[in-house]
């Protein structure tokens, strides 16, 4: 660790002593490093530390390696480093996040200081069972009313990372000529319903880490919060872990406990709407914010396994709407 940056890690978290455990992953096309350190003397044990080297990169997985690419990263490190600056402590305890220690620079590079969630939420998942399903539901259910009509200050006016207006590169290599042409008015329907919230704006099950029982759970990765209408998680986070039968089998299930957890929290909260209302609008918005993220695969990549039956089932049926 560059000297500079292991004072200032010391000073922040009152440690005498701090040491590099291991790294725990890179970030996406090399823009920095999450590594785990371990403490001496401070309260904490072990610190989670987000190493964002915001210059251009060349590793892009996918090959895009445009201008719109990085400065949509770069946006998108500023966002998460304001979210836990200035959003984060306004997360209910039902929807848990790490906590936010601390940030600080050193040249161009921002570090952001996490809680280890390790310690209360040891596992990551890449095969869920229904009721795990449901744990990470209620998370975007007490998330979505927590910050319902919130205004996104300082984060994504309108969150999500596949977002139209952020991916023209992917939107120019679409090869459907109907979700083409009508690409902008489903972003507009999405964007233009009356019950608004903030999203997480990337909702993957990778992003989520469970309790020992698989009870409970914490989210990750807030690069791209922001406004948006909650089904843009719902659909993207039951995408990311479910196949194809499972959505045809579980979808009616699933979103029903979905908005059970919403009503719940909606009762919890002193709200100036009728919640039948929310639900009417946003059960309308669960297609459509499929077929937004559909659209975004077939010009990203239109080989993923995500683009399977029910995707393309659910794109057709609301083309055939519009």
């Amino acid at each position: 660790m560059h000297p500079g940056v292991e004072q200032k890690l010391l000073k922040l978290t009152n440690a005498q002593v701090c040491e590099h455990l291991h790294t725990i992953q890179s970030l996406w096309s090399g823009y920095g490093t999450i590594a785990r350190y371990q403490l001496d003397g401070s309260s904490a044990n072990t610190v989670v530390v987000k190493h964002i080297a915001a210059t251009p990169s060349t590793q892009h997985p996918r090959g895009w390696n445009t201008s719109t690419s990085h400065n949509r990263k770069v946006r998108s490190y500023e966002v998460e480093t304001y979210w836990y600056k200035h959003w984060s402590k306004q997360c209910p305890k039902t929807a848990r996040i790490p906590e936010h220690i601390g940030t600080f620079n050193e040249g161009d590079d921002i570090y952001l200081v996490l809680e280890d969630l390790n310690h209360s939420f040891p596992l990551r998942k890449q095969e869920v069972r229904l009721s795990e399903v449901k744990t990470c539901l209620d998370w975007l259910a007490h998330f979505h009313m927590n910050f319902m009509q919130h205004k996104p200050t300082g984060l994504w006016d309108i969150g999500t990372y596949w977002h139209l207006d952020t991916r023209p590169d992917e939107f120019e290599l679409i090869e459907n000529k109907e979700l083409k042409a009508k690409a902008r008015r489903i972003d507009e329907v999405l964007n233009n319903c009356k019950f608004k919230t903030l999203v997480h704006g990337d909702a993957k099950l990778a992003n989520f880490c469970f309790s020992t029982d698989g009870q409970h759970v914490a989210a990750v990765d807030f690069q791209y919060v922001g406004g948006g209408c909650g089904m843009k998680d719902v659909a993207y986070f039951l995408g990311s872990c479910l196949s194809s039968e499972e959505c045809e089998v579980y979808e009616a299930e699933l979103l029903d406990h979905y908005f059970h957890t919403l009503h719940q929290a909606y009762l919890q909260q002193d709200h100036d709407f009728e919640f039948e209302a929310l639900t009417t609008e946003w059960r309308q918005m669960y297609t459509i914010a499929w077929t937004d993220f559909t659209r975004f695969l077939l010009g990203w990549m239109p080989t993923h396994q995500k683009l399977h039956g029910y995707s393309l089932r659910l794109m057709n049926q609301v083309l055939a709407s519009l």
